[in-house]
């Protein structure tokens, strides 16, 4: 290597001063105007690079050794080659094979088009002329007077709003149809573009070039951004996180100014649009934005703050790195030498970008799945679940393999194998047979009392809590208009009595014949119905029991609606409840077998019952709506004509002879532990998995 000569590198390449690194050494920036990147040289790499004009190998390692306490030999050379011949910095005197790598690097067409699906730019402006024009006119927005103004108007709308925070609070449930989604349109557009303009406009003030502003996609989603790249250059750290940072700046400045507007702005879409800005605008654009977990400004603030370029490559790297000592006992070289808390530090970081991005991913691919039509949506489902969580996972195992060779059994792959062997065991093996099931317990007997006919609370003798024998009187109603029916109904059947009577000495009535007697029988009939609603107007207790979920409306004076519900009575002794399994869970059910019932409130123990009848038909419509998914339950329903219709088959089981006796005032939603046959919960993944893909697929 030393005896060959050294390779031109490419004429328009540059050097600029870069910052120290953690170790103190200077770096220096390459940049490539090509291709718009930036490359982070270290000492050595520059010593050599400065001194590439001499020609050989031999000659540059040489005057390095001379010239600095640097003792570089010729790997440390062939390192440099390797890298400046990987991102094509070097003078191609082969054009044939500047082809070549260039048709290495192109992707197939299914590549091509799954790229292009999850991410693609689309520059729409060059924006270095109008910045130049706009720039001294916005010289005051640098200056630290502007900010503390700033901080002064935030703390001033801050202020102000505090003072009618309900009516603050409330702002946008007033809006729907056209006017919210004008005032969120408004509010987006404003806060994004204002967003890039302040990268780009930080940017130029410390003189970068801002070559391209335009919008990203990111799996379809449109996500403007602006191209400085060219901060790399800065040696100032200081300035290059105030161009990172300028973007959730601006939308701060934006947000105390739209909360001191809110306070001034009448009623209307433009009221709710600046709400947007004050609060959801900016809070969700920070809590991307700022997340240090994806390529965002979060990120490569972090990573100026640390003094790390590439910290996602890097930490990554180490994480792998200990990841294979602590499972495979490999003893890799360390990728990278960091002081042991950066070190750590930096590992913590790799594993917590890897939840993050679990997680979101996830999340994103469930979205793009309901974005489209079913067919569509699986496959691009499967398509970011196996691009994004799939293939890191399936690559690094494929680095495991290739290295099987390098292996031994020591600690670490026996205490590996013997973890494997245990999760192995653990999800093949049937060894779970408990079940957990949502569930209802209440009390035995239960009765609801409802209003018999509209009219008004004439006296209530009952209240919350309150213990109540079989036939007692707990509230009496009364209904004006069913007496003025009942007093009319009467003067008809004393009429019609007297002329039945009268009706042997009367000519005119015996003309009538029978049918003034049956005249006379129905109007009796009427006044004992009419009597029969009126005493129904009392409400009595139909078992002993205590009264519970007393109405507000059973108060003396208020009128009720006819059906209305004004009380509950609870029998005095024991508790019923019931389960809802699906068609999994329904296997190996007896009745007679154990269960217990866990409350989600936790006001009581675990009550201990036997299963009941186990219905064998599924639900057509499910009978408690405590459980229901539209009202906060976990069984997922949908509303369909006022009945609640579970989306998948549930069966219902019922739990008897339970151990508790005193009866709770109300049900109580919670959990059935529920023993069936033994199962596998790979296998009963795998059945759930597949009954999700058929019912989702449509087949």
């Amino acid at each position: 290597m030393a005896a060959r000569a050294l390779p031109p590198l490419r004429q328009e390449l540059t050097l600029h001063a870069g910052p120290d690194l953690a170790d103190g050494s200077p770096s220096w920036m390459l940049h490539d105007p090509a291709a718009n990147r930036y490359y982070q040289l270290g000492w050595a790499s520059f010593e050599m690079l400065s001194r590439w004009p001499l020609g050989g190998g031999a000659a540059v390692l040489e005057a390095v050794n001379a010239e600095t306490t640097l003792r570089l030999g010729e790997d440390d050379l062939a390192e440099l080659l390797r890298f400046l011949l990987h991102h094509q910095l070097l003078q191609a005197a082969d054009s044939d094979w500047l082809w070549r790598v260039h048709q290495a690097g192109r992707p197939g067409h299914a590549m091509w088009l799954l790229k292009n699906y999850l991410f693609f730019r689309i520059p729409l402006v060059r924006p270095e002329a109008w910045l130049n024009r706009l720039l001294p006119w916005c010289g005051w927005l640098f200056r630290p007077a502007f900010w503390w103004a700033m901080a002064g108007v935030a703390l001033l709308g801050l202020a102000l709003a505090s003072r009618r925070w309900d009516e603050f609070t409330h702002t946008f449930a007033g809006y729907g149809g056209w006017t919210a989604a004008l005032g969120i349109a408004a509010s987006l557009s404003l806060a994004k573009m204002s967003h890039e303009l302040g990268h780009a406009l930080t940017a130029r003030h410390f003189g970068c070039r801002v070559p391209a502003m335009g919008v990203a996609f990111l799996v379809m989603v449109p996500v403007l951004y602006t191209d400085t790249n060219d901060a790399w250059k800065l040696p100032s750290r200081r300035q290059r996180l105030l161009i990172g940072a300028a973007g959730m700046l601006t939308e701060l400045t934006l947000a105390a100014w739209a909360t001191l507007a809110w306070c001034a702005l009448p009623e209307g879409p433009l009221r709710a649009g600046v709400f947007l800005l004050a609060t959801t605008t900016w809070l969700a654009t920070l809590a991307i934005n700022s997340s240090p977990f994806m390529r965002f400004d979060g990120y490569f603030l972090l990573s100026d703050w640390l003094g790390v370029p590439n910290l996602h490559a890097r930490s990554f790297a180490l994480a792998r790195w200990q990841l294979r000592r602590w499972l495979l006992g490999l003893d890799d070289p360390v990728p990278e030498r960091f002081p042991p808390a950066r070190h750590r530090g930096l590992i913590l970081f790799a594993w917590a970008t890897w939840l993050y991005r679990l997680v979101l991913f996830t999340s994103i691919a469930l979205l793009v799945y309901h974005m489209f039509f079913k067919t569509l949506g699986l496959l691009l489902l499967f398509v970011e679940l196996g691009w994004f969580i799939a293939r890191p996972i399936v690559g690094e195992v494929s680095a495991w393999w290739r290295r099987r060779a390098d292996l031994r059994w020591r600690m670490e792959t026996r205490r590996s194998a013997a973890l494997l062997a245990l999760l192995l065991l653990f999800l093949i093996l049937p060894w779970q047979n408990e079940l957990s099931s949502p569930a209802v317990m209440g009390a035995a007997q239960s009765q609801g009392l409802y209003a018999a006919e509209a009219g008004v609370v004439a006296g209530v003798s009952a209240r919350e809590g309150q213990r109540v024998r079989a036939g007692q009187v707990l509230a009496q109603l009364a209904s004006p208009q069913l007496d003025q029916r009942l007093a009319l109904a009467r003067v008809v059947e004393a009429d019609l009595a007297w002329q039945v009577a009268q009706q042997s000495f009367n000519s005119e009535l015996q003309s009538k014949g029978t049918a003034l007697q049956q005249q006379w029988q129905a109007a009796r009939q009427q006044v004992a119905g009419l009597k029969s609603q009126r005493d129904r107007l009392a409400l009595t207790a139909p078992f002993a029991g205590r009264v519970a979920d007393v109405s507000e409306a059973l108060r003396r004076g208020t009128v009720v609606a006819q059906g209305e519900r004004l009380l509950q009575v609870v029998g005095a002794d024991g508790v019923r409840g019931e389960a809802y399994v699906d068609e999994d869970g329904l296997a190996g059910l007896r009745r007679g077998d154990a269960a217990r019932f866990v409350p989600d409130s936790g006001e009581t123990w675990a009550i201990a019952c036997r299963l009941g009848p186990i219905d064998r038909l599924n639900q057509a419509a499910l009978e408690q709506p405590l459980l229901a998914s539209v009202y906060g339950g976990p069984i997922p329903v949908e509303l369909r004509d006022h009945d609640l219709v579970p989306l998948r088959a549930i069966f219902r089981v019922r739990l008897e002879d339970c151990d508790r006796r005193a009866p709770p005032l109300r049900e109580m939603p919670g959990w059935a532990r529920l023993r069936g046959e033994r199962y596998s919960l790979l296998l009963l993944g795998w059945r759930r998995l597949a009954a999700v893909l058929e019912r989702e697929a449509g087949l």
